[in-house]
C-alpha cells in the first residue's frame, strides 16, 4: 500500500467568493447622501418653493421658536409656523359666541344649586345653552339662540366669552324653527359674527362648531368636521306623543354637537356663520351626526322675530312626508299611484277643522302641485307655503287619490309661533 493510500483524491478548485462586492456601492451612496444633505438642504430652505407663499406669514397667530445647536456652531433660532386656518378662524369668531343661561323662578324666590350669597336672593341656572351675536348698534346687541334653550325662562342671562354676564330680553321665539332672538346692552360686546350662505356650502367642505357643551365649564369649545349633508329633514315631536309635528330642514355635520352646544355657531373655513347648531341624534348606535339650522333659512325668521316678536305662517293643517320615504312597492299597492307620478308628498293625517280638512283632503292623498308649483318634497311644500304665499291666500292643490288625479281650492289658515 502506497503512502498516498489514505489521501483524498484531489478536488477541483472552487472559484473565489466575492464577499465584499456590494460594500463599495453602498459606501458611495452614503457619501453622496451626506453631501446632498450638507450642501443642498440649506439652499432648499432658502428657496421660494411656493410662488404664492411668503417665507414668513405675518398673520400667524402662533409661532414657535426652536433652538438648535450644531457641532462647532452657535445656537440657531428656527421659526416654525404652527398656525392653521382653523385656529385663525376660531380666534376671530369665538368672541361672537356666547353662553345663554335660562333662569327660572322657584318657590317665589331665586335659587342656585350652590348659593353665591347664602340667601334667598340668589339664582338657579336651570339650563345653559349657546348663542351667537349677529347684530350690534350703538346701544343694543342682538343674539340668536334656540327656542328650546330659553323656553320657560323667567330671566335670561348672556355670558360673553370673557365671562361678563349681561341681562337679556327675549324679543321673540319660534317653536317650529327652534329659533329665538335676544336683545342686550352692547357696551361689552366686541365682536359680531359674519353671516355666510348655507345654500353655497358643499358636502365634504370643512365645518367648525363653537359652543358650550355641558354648560359654561366648557364654554367656547371647538369641534371640527365636514358638511355631511344638505337639505336634510328631521321629524320633530313637540308634544312627545310619538307622532311628528314638524319636519325641520337642517344641515348635517359630523362636527360633534352635544347638549349645551345648542344655539351655537356652525361656521365655514372663512369664519362665516352657515348654521345655528340645534340638535343631535343621541343614540348609542349613532355617532358623528349633528344638525344645524341653515343660516339662509334662519335669517328671515330672525329678522321677523326681532321686529314683530312672532312668526305668522300660512298652514294647511296636514302631516305630510315625501314619497321617497315610502318603499316603491307601496306607491302602487297602497297609494295606488300611476307610474307617471315620480315625486310628491303624501298625507299621513289631516287635522280636524283645518283648511285641508274643510277642503276635503284625506289621509293618503298625494299632493304633487300647489298653484302650478311642483311639490316633490317637504322642502318644496314649505317653500311654496312660506316663501310664495301669505295667510288668507286661496290656492289650488293638485293631488292623487286612489290613482285618480284631482284638484281642490282652499284658503290658507294662520299659524303663530310661540313668543
Amino acid at each position: 500500500m502506497s503512502n498516498n493510500e489514505n489521501e483524498q483524491p484531489p478536488q477541483s478548485p472552487k472559484p473565489p467568493k466575492r464577499r465584499n462586492g456590494w460594500l463599495i456601492p453602498i459606501l458611495l451612496g452614503v457619501i453622496i447622501g451626506v453631501l446632498l444633505v450638507t450642501f443642498a438642504l440649506p439652499a432648499l430652505n432658502n428657496a421660494d418653493l411656493l410662488p404664492n407663499q411668503s417665507k414668513k406669514d405675518d398673520s400667524s397667530v402662533n409661532d414657535a421658536k426652536i433652538d438648535r445647536k450644531e457641532d462647532g456652531k452657535k445656537n440657531q433660532s428656527v421659526e416654525v409656523d404652527v398656525s392653521t386656518e382653523v385656529t385663525k378662524v376660531v380666534e376671530e369668531v369665538t368672541p361672537a359666541v356666547v353662553g345663554v343661561a335660562n333662569l327660572q323662578r322657584q318657590s317665589n324666590f331665586w335659587q342656585r344649586d350652590q348659593d353665591r350669597d347664602g340667601g334667598n336672593d340668589s339664582e338657579k341656572e336651570m339650563s345653559v345653552g349657546s348663542g351667537v351675536i349677529y347684530k350690534k348698534d350703538t346701544s343694543d346687541a342682538y343674539v340668536v339662540t334656540n327656542h328650546h334653550v330659553i323656553d320657560g325662562a323667567d330671566k335670561i342671562e348672556v355670558v360673553l366669552s370673557d365671562d361678563t354676564h349681561v341681562n337679556a330680553k327675549l324679543l321673540g321665539s319660534d317653536l317650529f324653527s327652534d329659533l329665538a332672538v335676544l336683545k342686550m346692552d352692547s357696551k361689552d360686546v366686541k365682536k359680531v359674527v359674519d353671516i355666510g350662505s348655507s345654500n353655497k356650502v358643499k358636502v365634504g367642505e370643512p365645518a367648525i362648531a363653537i359652543g358650550n357643551p355641558l354648560g359654561l365649564m366648557f364654554s367656547g369649545s371647538v369641534t371640527q368636521g365636514v358638511i355631511s349633508g344638505k337639505e336634510r329633514t328631521v321629524p320633530q315631536d313637540f308634544n312627545n306623543d310619538g307622532r311628528p309635528d314638524w319636519q325641520a330642514e337642517v344641515i348635517q355635520t359630523d362636527a360633534a354637537i352635544n347638549p349645551g352646544n345648542s344655539g351655537g355657531a356652525l361656521i365655514n373655513i372663512a369664519g362665516q356663520l352657515i348654521g345655528i347648531n340645534s340638535m343631535k341624534i343621541n343614540q348609542t348606535a349613532v355617532e358623528g351626526i349633528g344638525f344645524a339650522i341653515p343660516v339662509d333659512t334662519a335669517m328671515p325668521i330672525i329678522d321677523e322675530l326681532e321686529t314683530k316678536g312672532e312668526i305668522i305662517r300660512p298652514y294647511l293643517g296636514v302631516e305630510a312626508y315625501a314619497l321617497e320615504e315610502v318603499p316603491k312597492s307601496e306607491w302602487q299597492n297602497t297609494l295606488k299611484l300611476p307610474k307617471s307620478v315620480e315625486a310628491g308628498v303624501y298625507l299621513m293625517s289631516v287635522e280636524t277643522g283645518s283648511p285641508a280638512d274643510e277642503a276635503g283632503l284625506r289621509k293618503l292623498d298625494v299632493i304633487t302641485e300647489i298653484d302650478g308649483h311642483e311639490v316633490e318634497s317637504m322642502i318644496d311644500l314649505r317653500e311654496v307655503l312660506y316663501d310664495k304665499k301669505e295667510v288668507g291666500d286661496e290656492v289650488t292643490i293638485t293631488y292623487y287619490r286612489e290613482g285618480s288625479k284631482d284638484q281642490v281650492k282652499l284658503k290658507l289658515g294662520e299659524q303663530k309661533s310661540n313668543k
